[in-house]
């Protein structure tokens, strides 16, 4: 029990933060100066004390407060200054502990701000009751003397009007650094976003022009031009289309689907080139949607997904199909292969990843990636994205 109570109090005093304090310091200052003429009036010199309850002095009279024992100012103002400080910790430790439990619950009864001030007015009236105590009054005192009850009430009335501040400072403070933290969070994504994009750009530059692509694909028109001139030219002619949409991509952040396809095309027909007839393929993408706007490369990582892990490791090859439609108010592109599926393929994740922390990034969640088996077997990868 009192392992748990140490726990919990240090948890309290960690809350605390060096503005609270100082705003706290600064207001009571302020009140004190304020309230300091209603306590130690210059008629308060000389006049005798509030008159006890019956029986509490044992007959005697009351006490006077002669004029050569009367208080300096400057003694009256720290003593005052020394009470409403009591309260003001008092005060500021009840909002800390408030603070603790309202968020230590799922479902809190009361709003954060109308549980600082709940926790302002219990903690005004315990100061003001401490307070009085560590000067030597009695609770019989402060409860029954009308004078010393007028004070309380003063004392209670000023704790709270300087927490009531305090609670409100803060919370507003508080509301203000969660949206710099919400800002640097949004920030922090899209520079997350642009070094995506940036190592993206660098990917396909090494997946488009790398050496061993071109080497490769030259190599084969170079072959073709003696066995098979036609297909020959028809290779080269795809690599030029490649290349042109290719190319322009990596200094851009967006791009249409028309030119997503049309890239995409050029790029399975120098693959069909390569593989023969192990490779067949559909690209069909209406006109209608040619100038939808589409996140550059995310359709041929999809293609090239499909051949490495579908088409490729497989004898016979296989089939793949691109295609686009609208949805409802979705935009619908997806990839199918008819390849060996995803109970066999293996190491499939990281592009995929990729898109879809790149749709997350750029549109939250009105897009989405869907992996899905094909039917007789392969894989058919779905990009939606929201239109509205």
């Amino acid at each position: 029990m009192y392992a748990a109570f140490m726990k919990f109090m240090t948890s309290i005093f960690r809350r605390l933060h060096w503005y609270q304090l100082a705003l706290m310091v600064g207001l009571t200052t302020v009140a004190a100066v304020i309230i300091l003429p209603y306590f130690y009036g210059g008629a308060n010199c000389g006049a005798p004390l509030p008159a006890p309850p019956p029986g509490a002095t044992g007959g005697m009279s009351p006490p006077i407060h002669s004029r050569e024992h009367c208080p300096s100012l400057f003694a009256r103002f720290y003593v005052l200054w020394f009470r409403l400080l009591i309260v003001s910790v008092v005060i500021l430790i009840a909002t800390v502990v408030a603070e603790t439990i309202w968020r230590s619950r799922r479902k809190p009864l009361l709003s954060f701000l109308q549980a600082q001030l709940l926790a302002v007015v219990v903690g005004a009236g315990a100061g003001t009751v401490i307070s009085g105590l560590i000067i030597g009054r009695s609770l019989q005192q402060m409860f029954t003397v009308e004078p010393m009850l007028f004070g309380m009430v003063i004392f209670t009335s000023v704790g709270i009007g300087i927490g009531a501040v305090t609670a409100i400072v803060l919370v507003y403070r508080g509301r203000a650094a969660r949206a710099d933290a919400d800002t640097a969070q949004a920030e922090a994504a899209r520079h997350e976003l642009e070094k995506q994009v940036l190592e993206a750009r660098l990917k396909l530059m090494q997946a488009q022009i790398e050496p061993h692509f071109l080497f490769n694909t030259l190599a084969t028109v170079q072959h073709l031009t003696e066995a098979n001139p036609p297909l020959a030219s028809k290779t080269l002619e795809s690599l030029i289309t490649y290349l042109r949409a290719a190319l322009p991509q990596m200094r851009e952040d967006a791009t249409t689907l028309g030119r997503e396809a049309a890239m995409a095309s050029a790029y399975l027909e120098i693959q069909a080139v390569r593989m023969g007839s192990r490779l067949t393929y559909t690209v069909d993408v209406p006109d209608t949607l040619a100038r939808e706007s589409f996140p550059p490369m995310m359709l041929l990582t999809l293609i090239e997904n499909a051949i490495k892990h579908g088409i490729d490791p497989l004898p016979q090859g296989g089939h793949i199909h691109v295609g686009a439609k609208i949805n409802g108010d979705q935009l619908e592109l997806s990839v199918a292969d008819n390849g060996q599926g995803l109970s066999t393929s293996a190491g499939i994740g990281v592009g995929l990843t990729n898109i879809r922390e790149r749709l997350a990034t750029i549109f939250g969640k009105k897009a989405k990636l869907l992996i899905e088996e094909n039917s007789p077997t392969g894989i058919v990868a779905r990009i939606s994205i929201s239109r509205a």
